[in-house]
């Protein structure tokens, strides 16, 4: 496998990366040759793409809102349709000053750390509990952290969904100002149908029968929690829009809820907006 067989586009990233190069410098040195052990890293991440494996997973990182975050196959690759998550959540602290001292913020699900280190990146008055079944997800997220110097403002900490009640007391997170979360969400059924199934993380994708079933338990957490939060921002699969709504009713009927659209149009973002009535 040469460097021409690839498609153009993982070709060019693909040659930066194996090269030390941009992808913009690659362009411009059509005549690039390649030493032995390049061509050799070349070929044996050609197989890798051939075999299903993911880019981002043989680059080993990827970008997401600007930044460069490390990525594996423990983790899911960042996707633009999360930057709506970020974006509204920026917006909402330009009018929004917290409560206290700084912003306290959680993230549920972290995976890679993209949301708790991005908004971190943004808002350098905010602190940040974030959360993850996986300890693998979670020595990633914590490299990210490092990575871009906001980790001594992000508590990780490994738990099925929120932490219990002495947790969050121990990490003086009874409140926050913002609690996010980009949960597994897609079916069960559709999972098996798609062609990420088997190439990233099932833990990561899986909702259950409907999607909806780590949703669920986390609004029901949050209650059953007594955790006040002002602002709840949670990514949801676009056919679960009415669905989450109605789930976020039962759970919080005082609130202001709606949904967000990307860029597509399509459903993305459960907003619930508890200092504001319906």
């Amino acid at each position: 496998m040469t460097k021409s067989d690839l498609p153009s586009l993982e070709k060019q990233i693909l040659l930066a990366h194996i090269t030390g190069h941009s992808r913009s410098w690659v362009l411009a040195h059509p005549e690039l040759t390649l030493t032995p052990a390049q061509q050799a890293a070349l070929e044996e991440a050609s197989r890798q793409l051939q075999a299903g494996v993911p880019l981002p997973y043989i680059l080993g990182h990827w970008e997401f809102f600007g930044l460069d975050f490390e990525v594996s196959p423990d983790v899911l690759i960042p996707r633009p349709e999360t930057e709506l998550l970020i974006e509204t959540a920026l917006a909402w602290t330009q009018t929004h000053p917290p409560l206290g001292p700084v912003y306290r913020f959680i993230d549920v699900g972290t995976g890679s750390g993209i949301i708790p280190v991005t908004l971190a990146t943004h808002l350098p008055s905010a602190e940040f509990l974030a959360t993850d079944i996986s300890p693998a997800a979670l020595k990633i997220a914590r490299r990210n952290a490092a990575k871009h110097g906001v980790a001594e403002r992000i508590h990780f900490l490994q738990a099925d969904l929120l932490p219990d009640e002495t947790a969050l007391a121990m990490a003086e997170q009874t409140t926050a100002d913002l609690l996010t979360a980009n949960l597994p969400y897609i079916p069960t059924a559709t999972l098996e149908t798609l062609e990420i199934f088997g190439r990233e993380p099932t833990l990561a994708l899986d909702g259950g029968p409907d999607g909806l079933q780590l949703i669920r338990r986390l609004l029901a957490q949050v209650t059953a929690k007594r955790l006040a939060v002002r602002l709840i921002l949670l990514e949801i699969e676009y056919r679960q829009g009415m669905a989450v709504i109605t789930l976020a009713r039962q759970h919080f009927p005082a609130a202001r809820i709606e949904i967000k659209r990307d860029l597509a149009g399509h459903d993305r973002l459960l907003v619930v907006d508890c200092e504001t009535g319906p």
